[in-house]
């Protein structure tokens, strides 16, 4: 899915403050829409939607029924009845307030947007911008009063340091909608998309050409055995997404027939593979459609580094690999009791 922010514009906000209920905190909530100038729509529109640019999509799920999920029920009616964004947004507030349920989980401001305008593959959507800020940062406004200019010091959200935050899109809504979150406090804080939310990874092509991707560079780098050399590991890493570069649709049986050939490093392969799942703890399905987009970022992600304990360090590309066997040679040198590495080339680039 490709998502473009450029003719978004924010036409409602609510506002609330959500404290932890466990430390008797409480929980206030605007009591009319936030209002904001022109001049000031571009600015919280940006702060709104930035946040969600280049997040891999998630979708609403529960394990009986979909309209059980709170979070999914309540877009659904903002979409449905923008009149009642205001309502709903506090019943939003309410069930971030709810879901608090540990002591360590900390207060914040709540803001919540309605956005529309949307382009989600070519097509105007609207979506509900819900993001939570749990710091405040000191700012300074230097200000002209009676003639003369005067330092006021403030405390105030910094859009750039937003913690949590979810983009709801008003599509998909019989699979879940599409939903972009994050969570700066990490995966292992996951209240935010378990609790709150309800929701889990949309497990399309790119979301499982992207974890075979990452399988198969983890497999290159820590599934081989400890004496396979660097170079090797990379040229295990670079076919394998190689392979889901040049192919349509990818097949485990026929990946480890092309690329891993040899019967042991099948087997290594396959035991790393059946230890390897995605967030909900569910293997990956073993057949389906190449994402292209995908297959390329992970390539990114290969760590095609030589580090030697001599300060040494080589950096290899996938030309390099393709020729290893014929300009690389590894030894060891008995008189300096000492590995080496020796490298052929024609000239210095």
């Amino acid at each position: 899915m490709t998502v473009n922010f450029n003719k978004a514009s924010i036409t409602a906000l609510a506002l609330a403050k959500v404290g932890n209920p466990q430390r008797g905190e409480s929980l206030k909530t605007s009591k009319e829409l936030c209002s904001f100038t022109e001049d000031d729509k571009d600015m919280l529109t940006l702060a709104f939607t930035k946040p969600f640019r280049n997040l891999d999509p998630y979708c609403f799920h529960h394990s009986s029924n979909l309209e059980l999920n709170e979070m999914h029920s309540y877009a659904c009616t903002i979409f449905d009845q923008q009149e009642r964004f205001l309502t709903y947004g506090r019943k939003i507030a309410r069930h971030l307030y709810d879901q608090t349920k540990h002591p360590n989980i900390k207060s914040g401001d709540l803001c919540i947007a309605y956005i529309e305008g949307i382009q989600l593959d070519g097509k105007a959507v609207s979506a509900i911008s819900i993001v939570k800020s749990e710091s405040l940062f000191p700012f300074l406004e230097i200000s002209d009063k009676d003639g003369d200019l005067h330092l006021t010091t403030h405390n105030g959200i910094y859009p750039e340091k937003i913690d949590k935050g979810c983009l709801i899109l008003n599509s998909g809504r019989e699979q879940g909608n599409v939903v972009y979150t994050f969570d700066k406090a990490g995966a292992d804080a996951n209240f935010w998309v378990r609790d709150f939310l309800g929701a889990r990874a949309k497990k399309d092509n790119d979301f499982k050409t992207k974890k075979y991707a990452e399988m198969c560079v983890s497999f290159a780098e820590d599934g081989l055995p400890g004496d396979v050399p660097t170079e090797e590991r990379y040229r295990v890493a670079n076919d394998a997404l190689t392979y889901m570069a040049e192919r349509d649709e990818f097949d485990v049986e026929h990946f480890q027939e092309e690329v891993l050939k040899e019967p042991s490093l099948v087997e290594n392969f396959k035991t790393f593979k059946n230890q390897f799942t995605d967030e909900d703890g569910e293997a990956l399905e073993d057949k389906f459609t190449i994402s292209k987009q995908q297959a390329k970022r992970a390539g990114s992600k290969i760590k095609g580094v030589l580090k030697l304990d001599t300060g040494v360090i080589m950096r290899f590309t996938p030309d390099f690999v393709e020729r290893e066997s014929d300009i690389l040679e590894r030894g060891y040198d008995e008189e300096m009791k000492m590995k080496y590495v020796k490298v052929y080339y024609h000239e210095e680039l």
